[in-house]
């Protein structure tokens, strides 16, 4: 994903029912702002604002749209109000709740609850220098924590949804340690017959094979890999091999082998079987791969991977407040 090279909206500005407060991340598809409404509650707003396709300069409130690039432009401001739409229908603990979507200086708006915690990927960098040995995160943490993650998942599909870009970065975990998918911005209508409008972003080391081509169908076993990357990612405290170089030179069987002191076979096979190059050898649903991944955490003496885990130890409870979304 692409640097944000265009000006955010400035700190007071009123937004609808809104007023920004200041803005809290940003990429080459958005910008993301912590904002609050007449009652002081806070909220994430989402704006969406492909810095490839459209410049804002400070002091600017709408985007220059260059004429060649008006098209494809309209054409993903279309599916990011579309997979707001999507969103808001969704109800679960484990997938970030859009609360409102509105259209605003020539562009669109997601507004997102507010949470606070800090991402699985922090969580990973801290922790991936501790003791030699040992892993990045307990198997016990990844059972638990990818648990409630395929729950959520589960739900994005059955609303016709796929995430595409799954990576610890987009799961960000609560105080309690309960994760939340959240970053949906690569997310397009895959499951629907029409053919895709925009091709989505993807990162390399958790984006599977099929998503460094235009012709490959995508599907839930596209955030399957996601997922097994995700979890290899937590064991390694780093992306994965990416999957091109896979293709050419297949390191994963050794990196898998290499960590059978740390973490048991039955969850290394579990990833292998997630990171297939053949989409048709994954598992097809996320159902089927929660199933698995329960039966592992029951042998291993985890028979409630439900319940909230001690992860949430882990995290600073005097970090500052950081968004979702």
């Amino acid at each position: 994903m692409g640097t944000q090279t265009n000006a955010p909206l400035p700190a007071g500005h009123e937004l609808g029912e809104y007023r920004i407060v200041r803005k809290i991340s940003s990429g080459g598809f958005s910008i993301v702002y912590l904002a609050e409404d007449a009652a002081g509650e806070k909220f994430a707003v989402k704006e969406y604002l492909p810095s490839a396709l459209v410049k804002r300069e400070a002091g600017q409130l709408e985007p220059d749209i260059p004429p060649a690039n008006e098209a494809t432009f309209r054409s993903g401001l279309r599916c990011f109000f579309e997979e707001g739409r999507a969103l808001a229908r969704i109800f679960h603990p484990n997938v970030v709740r859009v609360v409102n979507f509105f259209r605003a200086n020539e562009t669109v708006y997601m507004v997102m609850a507010w949470e606070r915690g800090r991402s699985l990927q922090e969580v990973v960098l801290r922790h991936r220098g501790g003791t030699p040995g040992k892993g990045v995160l307990a198997e016990r943490h990844i059972l638990r924590v990818f648990n409630l993650v395929m729950s959520g998942l589960r739900e994005v599909h059955a609303n016709r949804l796929l995430h595409l870009d799954l990576k610890p970065a987009n799961i960000y975990l609560r105080f309690d340690g309960t994760p939340l998918l959240l970053d949906f911005g690569a997310a397009r209508r895959a499951l629907d017959a029409e053919p895709q409008r925009l091709f989505p972003m993807y990162t390399p080391g958790f984006a599977a094979p099929e998503l460094y081509r235009r012709t490959q169908q995508l599907g839930p076993w596209t955030d399957v890999y996601g997922l097994g990357a995700s979890m290899l990612g937590c064991m390694l405290g780093q992306p994965p091999q990416q999957a091109d170089q896979r293709e050419l030179d297949d390191r994963l069987p050794a990196t898998l082998d290499s960590l059978a002191e740390v973490y048991s076979r039955p969850l290394l096979d579990l990833v292998g079987w997630c990171l297939k190059l053949n989409p048709l050898e994954r598992p097809q649903s996320v159902f089927a791969l929660q199933r698995a991944l329960r039966g592992i955490a029951a042998a291993a003496g985890e028979p409630n991977p439900l319940r909230p885990t001690t992860i949430g130890r882990w995290l600073d409870s005097r970090a500052d407040e950081a968004q979702v979304g």
